[in-house]
C-alpha cells in the first residue's frame, strides 16, 4: 500500500524510475484516496478518473518516464482549460462547458506525459477568499473541517495527499492564501513567466498561474516544465528560464532580507507575526541579515487591488452574455432581456457584486476620481517595492494576517474577507514573484511565510525557500483530520 502522505514528485519519479510502482499504481492510488477522503475535503469538482486510468497505463507501455512529471498526478483548479474536461470557474455560468482545447500549462505538462486527476473547487470566477462562493459547495481544509481551505481547494487536495501537486491561479493571492491555510507550498511567479493562454481571466493586467507542491524541490519542478513565452499569450515574457531545481543546489550566499513593518500591522494576528519573526530569526542564525524596511504606500494596496479587481473582472466577465457560450436564460423577451436573465440567473452575488462596482468605477464620471487614482497607487507600490529590492536581496512578510477562518465567519461581510489578502495583493500589483512556505503553526492550523523577490528571480525565492525548508520540520508535520 502506497503512503501518499509521504510522497513527493521526486520521490515518485524515482520509484517510477526503479519500477518500485507503475503510473497505473500511482494513478489509482490516489483516486481511491480520493474516494476515501473528498467526501469530507470537497475538493473536486470533476473527476476524470477513466481517463487518467487510461493515460497511465499508456505511459507504463510505452515506458516515456524520463520527463519528472511523466506518470505523476495532479490536480487543476478549475478556472484553467482542459480539453475535454468539464472547465467551470465554479460558476453557473459554465456548468456545462467543456473546452475544445488545453490551456498552455496544460498542454506543456501533457507533454511531459502528467496525468490530470480532476478539476478542484473555488470561489466562483475567483473571486473570494474561501470556496464560499462556489455554485457548487464550500470546500473544507484538511487540517480541520470547520475552516476554509482558501480561495481554491487545489492547495486542500495537496495537503489531504489527493494529488501529488496542483496548478492554480492567483489574481491578488489565492494560490499563496490556499497554500498557507493548508500548510504546503505556493509559488506565484512574475507577471509573463507562465502563460495565461487558456486560463479564465479575472483581473488580466495580474492573474498569474503557478504550483502547489509539499515542498519548494516539487514546485521547482514543476515551475521547470510551465514557464516560458507562448504565442499565444502576448502579456508572456521571452526572459530567460534557469534551470529552476538546479539552482537549489546553490545558496543565496550574503543576502540581505528586508521585512516590511507595514506588513505587521494591528490586523494580523500575534501568533502570525511571532511565527513570521521566528522565521527572521532562523535566516539570522543562518548568516543572513535581516532588517526592518517601510513600504510606504503599501497600506493603500488593497484598497487600489479591489478598484482595479472589480473593473476588469467586470470588463473580463462581459463575455458570458447568454449568447456565444454558457448558460442561456430558458424564457426572455427580447434580446435586453436575454442578456439580463442570462447573467441575472447564472452569476452568484460576489460576480454580481464586482460587475456592478467594476461598471461604476469605469464609468467616464468616475474613472480619474476612482479606478485612476487606484493605478497611480499601483505605480507607487511599484517603486516602492524598486527602491527596497536597490538595498535587500528578498523581502519577508506574513503570507496572511490569520490562519484559516471558520467557514461562515465571514458571511455577508466581503470587505472582511478580502482582507485576506492584505499581504499577497501588493506583489500582484507590483508584477513580483513570491512564495509561501510553512513556518509554523497556531491552534493546529498552518502559517505561511510568503517570500518576495526581484521580477523573474524565482530561483533566488526558491533556493531561500529551499534554505528555510532544510532547517525546519514546518512542512513535515502531519495532518490530524478534525471533524467538523
Amino acid at each position: 500500500m502506497l503512503e501518499l502522505d509521504k510522497l513527493s514528485i521526486h520521490i515518485a519519479h524515482e520509484m517510477l524510475i526503479k519500477k518500485e510502482v507503475s503510473s497505473e499504481e500511482l494513478t489509482k492510488a490516489f483516486l481511491e484516496r480520493i474516494e476515501d477522503v473528498d467526501e469530507k475535503t470537497k475538493a473536486y469538482v470533476t473527476l476524470n478518473g477513466d481517463k487518467a486510468l487510461e493515460e497511465s497505463r499508456e505511459i507504463d507501455k510505452s515506458g516515456d518516464i524520463k520527463e519528472y512529471l511523466a506518470g505523476i498526478p495532479l490536480a487543476v483548479k478549475d478556472n484553467i482549460c482542459t480539453k475535454d474536461l468539464r472547465t467551470t470557474c465554479s460558476s453557473k455560468m459554465l456548468e456545462n462547458f467543456v473546452p475544445p482545447y488545453d490551456a498552455t500549462v496544460i498542454a506543456k505538462l501533457k507533454d511531459k506525459n502528467a496525468i490530470v486527476l480532476g478539476k478542484t473547487n473555488m470561489d466562483e470566477f475567483a473571486l473570494g477568499s474561501s470556496t464560499e462562493n462556489s455554485y457548487f459547495f464550500t470546500s473544507k481544509n484538511p487540517w480541520n473541517l470547520e475552516r476554509v481551505p482558501g480561495s481554491s481547494a487545489s492547495a486542500a487536495a495537496v495537503a489531504a495527499s489527493e494529488a501529488l501537486y496542483a496548478l492554480d491561479s492567483d489574481t491578488g493571492g489565492a494560490l499563496r492564501q490556499s497554500a498557507s491555510f493548508c500548510g504546503v507550498v505556493g509559488l506565484k511567479p512574475t507577471y509573463g513567466r507562465v502563460s495565461r493562454f487558456g486560463l479564465a481571466a479575472t483581473a488580466s493586467s495580474m492573474d498569474t498561474v503557478g504550483p502547489i507542491a509539499k515542498n519548494v524541490k516539487d514546485c521547482a519542478i514543476v515551475l521547470n516544465a510551465i514557464s516560458g513565452i507562448d504565442s499565444f499569450d502576448p502579456t508572456s515574457s521571452d526572459a530567460v528560464v534557469p534551470d529552476f531545481l538546479k539552482s537549489l543546489e546553490s545558496k543565496p550566499e550574503g543576502a540581505k532580507i528586508g521585512i516590511p513593518k507595514e506588513f505587521f500591522g494591528d490586523e494580523v494576528a500575534e501568533d502570525v507575526k511571532s511565527a513570521v519573526i521566528n522565521a527572521a530569526k532562523t535566516f539570522e542564525n543562518l548568516g543572513y541579515v535581516c532588517e526592518e524596511i517601510s513600504l510606504p504606500h503599501a497600506e493603500y494596496a488593497l484598497w487600489a487591488y479591489l478598484a482595479i479587481v472589480a473593473a476588469e473582472a467586470s470588463s473580463e466577465l462581459g463575455i458570458y452574455d447568454g449568447i456565444r457560450y454558457g448558460y442561456r436564460a430558458q424564457n426572455y423577451e427580447d434580446l435586453k432581456d436575454l442578456y439580463k436573465k442570462s447573467r441575472g440567473e447564472a452569476f452568484g452575488l460576489e460576480a454580481k457584486w464586482h460587475i456592478i462596482l467594476g461598471t461604476y468605477l469605469s464609468d467616464d464620471k468616475y474613472y480619474d476620481k476612482y479606478y485612476l487614482k487606484a493605478q497611480k497607487i499601483r505605480t507607487l507600490i511599484k517603486q516602492d517595492f524598486v527602491a527596497a529590492f536597490e538595498k535587500y536581496d528578498f523581502l519577508i512578510t506574513p503570507t496572511t494576517p490569520t490562519t484559516a477562518f471558520k467557514i461562515g465567519e465571514y458571511a455577508g461581510d466581503s470587505m472582511s474577507m478580502y482582507a485576506n489578502v492584505m499581504c499577497t495583493a501588493p506583489v500582484n500589483l507590483a508584477g513580483l514573484p513570491a512564495i509561501s512556505v510553512p513556518c509554523g503553526f497556531a491552534q493546529d492550523m498552518p502559517i505561511g511565510l510568503q517570500i518576495i523577490g526581484k521580477a523573474f528571480d524565482e530561483a533566488g525565492i526558491l533556493q531561500l525557500a529551499y534554505t528555510f525548508e532544510e532547517n525546519t520540520d514546518y512542512h513535515r508535520k502531519q495532518i490530524v483530520w478534525k471533524e467538523a
